[in-house]
Formats: structure tokens, sequence, C-alpha cells
């Protein structure tokens, strides 16, 4: 489904991605993972379209996405979250939520009881429901990442780019967000997931990919992965 081929991207005199590459198939797990400035958030950017490479291609369902701009990649099933969290945040859950629909289906006038059913509908999925006429501003750090799954939830999204939504979870709460990533893959949602708690990740994904300094140096199941001496390594600073 998703096709990633030798994408370059420097800041400057800093390679962020040199020559990076990777693949995701219909429906599967992949976990991004790698030391921080590793270049995995860069690839997101570039992936969405909010960076633009120097070099390399990027197909989605055969469809070439480079050039294409955010909302352009958006409109054609790419959803994604963000580490730096953007809600409204004097609007509802349920309100935050409308405004991604409005965007994902421009051409569909629904009524506006029609919009909140659907974001109620969408705030249940990921475990807000009860809380879908509260301001975003009231939100946990953990609750505000849900409330991020729902937003790209209600553009429609056929590969969903999931950056550290673990992030401020307690381990009640682990549990549950790992149980909202088997349920969008049940429902044919390919993932892609930045995640620095890997053995949290490992227990999801089908596979892994490891960066370090722009490149990728591991690539397989998670546990072979987690054992790769140069990922080993690369969070030990042991880097030749």
């Amino acid at each position: 489904m998703l096709d990633v081929q030798g994408i370059r991207k420097a800041y400057g005199g800093l390679l962020a991605l040199a020559g990076v590459g990777l693949r995701a198939e219909r429906g599967e797990i992949v976990g991004l993972i790698g030391p921080n400035g590793s270049g995995k958030t860069t690839l997101f950017n570039v992936i969405s379209g909010q960076t633009r490479p120097e070099g390399g291609s990027i197909r989605l369902d055969g469809r070439d996405l480079l050039g294409l701009p955010p909302h352009a990649i958006c409109r054609l099933g790419v959803g994604r979250t963000f580490q730096l969290l953007s809600p409204f945040p004097r609007l509802t859950l349920a309100q935050n939520v409308a405004v991604g629909l409005r965007f994902g289906e421009p051409e569909v006038h629904r009524s506006g009881r029609a919009l909140a059913r659907e974001a109620e509908r969408l705030l249940h999925f990921v475990g807000l429901g009860a809380m879908m006429d509260r301001p975003a501003e009231s939100l946990s750090l953990g609750e505000l990442k849900r409330l991020e799954v729902a937003m790209a939830l209600s553009t429609r999204p056929h590969l969903l780019l999931l950056d550290e939504i673990l992030a401020g979870a307690s381990p009640a709460g682990i549990e549950q967000v790992l149980g909202l990533v088997r349920r969008l893959r049940d429902q044919g949602i390919t993932i892609l997931i930045i995640e620095h708690r890997l053995q949290a990740l490992a227990r999801v994904a089908d596979r892994m990919v490891a960066l370090d300094q722009g490149v990728v140096i591991a690539e397989g199941p998670p546990g072979e992965v987690l054992r790769a001496p140069e990922l080993v390594a690369a969070y030990m600073g042991e880097r030749e």
C-alpha cells in the first residue's frame, strides 16, 4: 500500500534522512523506532506533505504523493497525529472532531445533527465519548492523544501515521491505546507508529523499522529488531 524509496532531506548541513525507504502492506502495523533525532518525525512530515524532500519517491496505492500539498494528501487517505498537540483548545471534543468531518467530506452538506452523531461515534471509539462536551483544553496529555486519533479518523484515512500516542499514558491507558490500535487495524487501516515505549509497541506491531542518523539500521519482526546490535548501539550512543 505504501512504498517509500530513497527519501533524502537536509536542513542546512544536517542530513536528516539519507536515502530512507520502507514499505507497509494494507492492514499492517509498522513501528518506526530509533533515538531522538534519528529522522522519524521528519519522515512522517515528508509522507504527509508538511516537508518536501530533496530526493526519493513516495507512492500510496501506486499514486505518487511527492509535490502534493498536505490537504491533498490527507484527502487521498493519509491521516496523522502530531507529537506537538494542536487541537482547538476552547472548542469541545465533539466540535474538534466535526472540523475534521467537514474537511474530509467538503462536498457533503451534512446536517449539524448528522455531524454530531458521527463525532460522538468517533469519540466513543477512542474512549472519550463521555467527555464529548468538554473543551479540549481540559484534557490530560493522554486524553489529548486520543482526541488527536479521533480527529485523524474524521478524515477517513486508509493510512494512519501515529506519533507517540502512548506519551502521557498510565499503565491502564497504555492497554486502552494498544487495544485501540488493534481495532483500527481490524477495520483495514494501515498504521505507522512512532513510539519510544518499545516493549509496548512490540505487542502490536507486525514489523519494526529502526532509524539512526537518517538511515534504516534494522528492519523485521519486533523481537529481531529489538535485539539488533545496531539498535542497541544507537540507543547506548556507541556508534562507530
